[in-house]
C-alpha cells in the first residue's frame, strides 16, 4: 500500500467512524471524493496544518459542501485538529458542522453548502490571486448533481473567459444525486464536451485511482493560459461495495443492514491499516 493509498484508507475509515458515531449523514458523496482529497492534501497542495491561515497556502473549496465529513476526516488525519473532534460532527456548538464553515473549523478556507456558490467563490478567489500576482493555487470539487445549478455554468464561463489556469476544478461524476440518477433528474449530457467548448483543458480520470488523479493534476500545472478541469469517474459510496450498490446512498440513517455493513467496513479498514503497519515494521 503506497503512501497515498494508505492516506485514502485512513480518511475513509475516519469518515465511516464519524458517521457511525453520529448515526446518519452524507456517506455516499463523501466516499466518492476520498482519493482526490488524499492526493490534494497528501501530495499536491501547499499547506501548513500548524498555521492553517498561512498566506502562501493553496486554497481548497468543497463546493459540494454536503461531503463535509470527507474534508473533516482529511483535515483531522493531516493534524489540523485532533481526530477525536470528529465525534462532535453536527453537535450543538461543534466546530465541525454538517457543512463546512470557515469561521469554525481549522483548515476550512470557504463556507459552503448552498450548491453552486462554492465554485463561484473559487473562481473569484483565483481571479484575485491572479490580479495580485500571487502564486497561490485554488482547487475546488463540484458535484455532477450540483451542475444542475445554472450558477455553476456562469462560474465555469467566468473561469474560461479569464483563463484562470491557477484554478483546478474537479467534477465528481458519481452519477447520482439526492433524488436518483443524475441523468434522470436533469441530464448533464457530455460535461467534458461542454467544458471544452467553453475553452477548458479537460482530463477524465478514474476517481478511485490516486496515481491517475495526481498525474492529471501535474499535467494541469503545465497549462498556462486556459481554465482547467479534471472529471472524476467515481461511484457514490466508493470503496465499500455495499454502499456503492445501495439505491438510496446520498444521506443514510444507519440501522439494521446498513449499520451492520458500516461496522464491517470499519473493521476491514482497520485490519488493512494494521496489516500495513506490521508489514512496514518488518523493514
Amino acid at each position: 500500500m503506497g503512501d497515498l493509498k494508505k492516506l485514502s484508507a485512513k480518511i475513509r475509515l475516519e469518515v465511516c467512524k464519524m458517521l457511525k458515531h453520529r448515526g446518519f449523514g452524507h456517506l455516499g458523496g463523501s466516499l466518492s471524493i476520498v482519493e482526490t482529497l488524499s492526493v490534494l492534501y497528501g501530495d499536491v497542495m501547499k499547506i501548513n496544518p500548524l498555521n492553517p491561515n498561512w498566506e502562501g497556502r493553496d486554497w481548497f473549496v468543497l463546493s459540494k459542501g454536503h461531503a463535509g465529513p470527507a474534508l473533516y476526516a482529511t483535515l483531522a488525519v493531516k493534524e489540523y485538529f485532533p481526530v477525536e473532534m470528529l465525534n462532535t460532527l453536527n453537535d450543538n456548538s461543534t466546530r465541525i458542522p454538517s457543512h463546512p464553515d470557515r469561521l469554525k473549523t481549522p483548515g476550512v478556507d470557504v463556507t459552503t453548502g448552498s450548491l453552486g456558490q462554492g465554485i463561484s467563490l473559487a473562481v473569484g478567489i483565483a481571479k484575485s490571486f491572479r490580479m495580485s500576482q500571487k502564486s497561490n493555487r485554488v482547487y475546488s470539487i463540484v458535484g455532477d448533481g450540483e451542475c444542475n445549478e445554472g450558477q455553476v455554468w456562469e462560474a465555469f464561463q467566468f473561469a474560461a473567459h479569464h483563463r484562470l489556469s491557477n484554478l483546478i476544478i474537479f467534477i465528481d461524476e458519481n452519477h447520482k444525486q439526492l433524488d436518483g440518477p443524475t441523468k434522470d433528474i436533469v441530464n448533464p449530457f457530455d460535461i467534458k464536451e461542454k467544458l471544452e467548448a467553453f475553452g477548458f483543458v479537460v482530463k477524465r480520470v478514474k476517481g478511485n485511482d490516486e496515481s491517475e488523479i495526481k498525474k492529471a493534476v501535474l499535467e494541469m500545472f503545465e497549462v498556462q493560459d486556459k481554465a482547467c478541469c479534471i472529471i472524476l469517474d467515481t461511484v457514490k459510496g466508493q470503496g465499500i461495495e455495499y454502499f456503492e450498490t445501495l439505491a438510496d446512498n446520498h444521506h443514510i440513517r444507519f440501522s439494521g443492514e446498513s449499520e451492520f455493513q458500516l461496522d464491517l467496513a470499519i473493521e476491514k479498514l482497520k485490519q488493512e491499516l494494521e496489516s500495513e503497519g506490521r508489514l512496514c515494521n518488518l523493514f
